[in-house]
């Protein structure tokens, strides 16, 4: 049982392998802590993926080679066109969907 307000990672493969095409819904656990009150949102987004990469990103807290963050990035075109690019972490649950008709 998960106490309120507290945070549940969730477990995804280590290398997931996602298609260019394939149908998703990706959902991300979005903590509020700066308004007194731990409450948690659950944010979807659902489409089709554009690509599927792990890219490094700056970061000044990072001790790695060339000081460099490494992030799963899912990039998803949603039914209206729109693109998003949703860096994917330990609490984030990735959902494939069945094609959708037509």
């Amino acid at each position: 049982m998960q106490l309120p307000g507290s945070f549940a990672a969730i477990v995804r493969p280590m290398n997931p392998i996602y298609t260019i095409g394939q149908r998703v819904r990706v959902t991300q656990q979005v903590p509020h802590l700066g308004n007194g009150d731990r409450t948690i949102t659950n944010t979807p987004v659902e489409g089709e993926i554009v690509q599927y990469r792990q890219q490094k990103t700056g970061s000044w807290f990072a001790h790695s080679k060339d000081h460099k963050l490494w992030l799963e990035r899912l990039e998803i075109r949603r039914d209206n066109g729109e693109l998003v690019v949703v860096n994917l972490d330990q609490y984030t649950s990735v959902e494939v969907l069945a094609a959708k008709a037509g």
